[in-house]
């Protein structure tokens, strides 16, 4: 027995859909909630590149990562000013507490040619064991400092602490071998492995 309408108002708000002896009203979703949808769509966009970016993410553990690093910058009156030589670079190639500074002044700076893990996008892959403008591990250091290819990888000299260019080389420096999957064909020479501590 399915359900008849007392008056024609009750009629026009049938929709004319059946179902199981069911009459279906009509009842379509309120404006405002379309609007919401329409709104969520539109502020989609926006959210990707601030909270997805591939120059920089603002997720709460990039967020963390950076308070870290300025924390440790603090630091850098324990460590005094750093020397960009051989010995240096080494020595805090396999310091954990340094070489976090040296990987966060990475992905916030270097991110947008080399690739998140050092694979390489418009800049050379630094994660296997050609080079470019390297012919020893304190090189790294002054491509940092002075910049290369004309312009192309700025210089960073001006902008970091003298201390950040260091550990960013030791961490640059630390990626050769890992050879990350996906990464760009190898530039330049093979140069010999990196001196021992």
């Amino acid at each position: 027995m399915s359900y008849q309408p007392n008056d024609d108002s009750e009629t026009d708000k049938l929709s004319g859909h059946m179902y199981d002896g069911i009459q279906e009203y009509d009842n379509p979703t309120p404006g405002w909630w379309n609007w919401l949808f329409v709104a969520s769509i539109a502020f989609a966009p926006f959210y990707l590149l601030v909270f997805h970016s591939p120059y920089q993410e603002n997720t709460l553990a990039a967020q963390y990562d950076r308070a870290y690093a300025d924390n440790l910058r603090l630091q850098f009156g324990e460590i005094g000013t750093l020397e960009p030589d051989a010995d240096t670079i080494i020595q805090y190639m396999d310091d954990p507490k340094w070489i976090a500074v040296g990987q966060i002044t990475f992905k916030t700076h270097c991110v947008t040619c080399h690739g998140k893990e050092g694979e390489g996008i418009s800049g050379p892959n630094l994660t296997d064991n050609s080079y470019l403008h390297v012919k020893q591990i304190e090189d790294i250091a002054k491509v940092v400092q002075e910049g290369a290819k004309a312009g192309a990888m700025p210089a960073w000299g001006n902008r970091l602490h003298p201390n950040e260019v260091v550990l960013v080389a030791s961490y640059v420096a630390s990626l050769r071998g890992t050879n990350t999957a996906g990464g760009k064909a190898p530039e330049g020479n093979e140069i010999p492995p990196w001196p021992k501590q």
